[in-house]
């Protein structure tokens, strides 16, 4: 079967958008945020009692700094491809807003479409990141981070991804606890379990998909600026 071509900075474009609708769809479930983005969600929950206008989507590009100075100490250089990233942060953090708001304007979903939805956002999702592994436009620091260890150490796609989420997860319950009391969790429910198992395994088989129907290429010349 002949492949089609997709361009890598569409990738790049694709990703955001899709990344950040399917995260506002998890959100309005209830049943738990995903693992990678539960510490933010949990951020954002606590500081807007004090700070109303700290969005969620405002609390992703804070972490996501931290996470890039993390980046920088572990491979011990600087790129400009890590400091892209905080721009992809922030506009994946504006995208989200945006898609949340989208989200609110849906009329009160039952609980069986609760379920439909949160199994919509976690494919949407899985299917966003892989197409991110895909760009040579520095992603967001959490896949960045998965982008440029694997790069470094070799490590397995899948063992790597769901190890890091599973520690995304396990960070996220601490946080629930020491900001909301011992026993309350908020941000993590049974569906965020549920991603930190499968996210990755699904990442993979859309990173299979992807080879198999597209062959990625670079439209604009900007590849030099990110390796």
């Amino acid at each position: 079967m002949k492949k089609r071509t997709f361009y890598n900075e569409l990738a790049y474009v694709f990703g955001i958008l899709t990344l950040a609708f399917g995260t506002a769809l998890m959100e309005c479930t209830e049943f738990g945020m995903s693992m990678v983005v539960a510490p933010a969600y949990i951020l954002h929950l606590k500081v807007s009692q004090y700070l109303p206008f700290f969005s969620f989507g405002m609390a992703e590009y804070t972490l996501q700094a931290v996470l890039i100075i993390a980046i920088i100490i572990i491979m011990r250089k600087v790129k400009f491809g890590y400091f892209f990233s905080f721009v992809t942060a922030v506009l994946y953090g504006l995208a989200l807003d945006g898609a949340m708001w989208i989200v609110d304007l849906f009329p009160t979903p039952s609980f069986p479409i609760k379920v439909v939805y949160f199994a919509l956002g976690m494919i949407i999702n899985a299917s966003a990141i892989a197409l991110f592994f895909r760009s040579y436009i520095s992603p967001e620091a959490y896949e960045l981070f998965v982008k440029e260890l694997l790069g470094k150490f070799k490590i397995n796609i899948n063992r790597f991804k769901i190890g890091y989420d599973v520690t995304s997860c396990i960070v996220s319950v601490i946080m629930s606890f020491l900001f909301f009391g011992f026993g309350t969790f908020k941000g993590v429910h049974v569906g965020t379990f549920v991603t930190a198992v499968l996210n990755g395994v699904l990442i993979g088989v859309f990173s299979k998909f992807y080879d198999k129907i597209f062959d990625f290429k670079d439209r604009l010349p900007f590849r030099k600026f990110f390796e």
